[in-house]
């Protein structure tokens, strides 16, 4: 689940340690291939591409991986993805962003309207929970980076907007046009992030309780195990007696 907020360490965490190996470095390679086939094959020629090659290195996804769905673009062989996002609520009024990359439209569209209504949620239309996030570049660092200060000042020079550290790391925030550009200069300045990506960051998050964190999570699992589902966004945030207690 992207965006930064207790409850993201949490399943950041999870989500690497369960998650199939395989089918993680499937979709990653997916975006690759998608980027490279958009734009120029060379990285640094192609900030999209630069920031998929980052991402998938950040997961550990192997060199010949990244390096066959490079190649896969420029055979010609590659499939023709439609970049589709869904959005939706959950349980509790919860909104919901769903970002895909799929070769059936129909197919994705099916099966992510199955999870919402098996979570007792409802998928909406186009724009109807969006102008509830913020769309931004979001630049991860450890807490090796720097103190919270050191960073600060290093993202502000880097022309970032926003910066956000506790005891897990930092997270740097841009306009999303400016995430590759504030990504290079992060990188000289402190070394090479853990992730850079675009995603949409909640206005607001809802704290919610055991029982409804149950809920969502059960949607959340159903839609990050679907092979065209790339990312998945939500409002919502849990205390952390409650993360205890899953």
């Amino acid at each position: 689940m992207a965006g930064h907020s207790k409850w993201a360490n949490i399943q950041h965490r999870k989500g690497r340690q369960d998650a199939a190996r395989s089918k993680l470095f499937s979709k990653l390679a997916k975006e690759v291939t998608v980027a490279a086939k958009m734009g120029d094959p060379d990285p640094e020629k192609n900030p999209r591409l630069r920031l998929a090659v980052k991402t998938a290195k950040a997961a550990s996804c192997p060199k010949d991986v990244i390096d066959r769905a490079i190649k896969k673009a420029l055979g010609g062989d590659a499939e023709n993805y439609d970049e589709i996002r869904y959005e939706g609520y959950g349980p509790d009024g919860i909104a919901f962003i769903v970002e895909t990359m799929t070769d059936n439209v129909n197919r994705t569209a099916s099966n992510v309207r199955s999870y919402f209504t098996k979570a007792g949620g409802n998928l909406g239309t186009s724009g109807s929970v969006a102008f509830m996030f913020d769309r931004v570049g979001e630049i991860t660092y450890g807490p090796e980076a720097g103190d919270a200060d050191t960073v600060m000042l290093a993202a502000i020079e880097a022309g970032a907007e926003d910066v956000e550290s506790d005891e897990e790391g930092h997270w740097i925030y841009t306009a999303d046009g400016d995430l590759a550009a504030v990504s290079d200069a992060l990188e000289a300045a402190l070394g090479e992030s853990k992730d850079a990506k675009l995603i949409w960051k909640p206005q607001n998050r809802t704290e919610v309780d055991l029982d409804t964190a149950q809920k969502l999570m059960r949607l959340v699992e159903m839609l990050e195990d679907d092979d065209d589902v790339q990312s998945v966004t939500a409002n919502f945030d849990v205390p952390e007696d409650v993360a205890e207690q899953l």
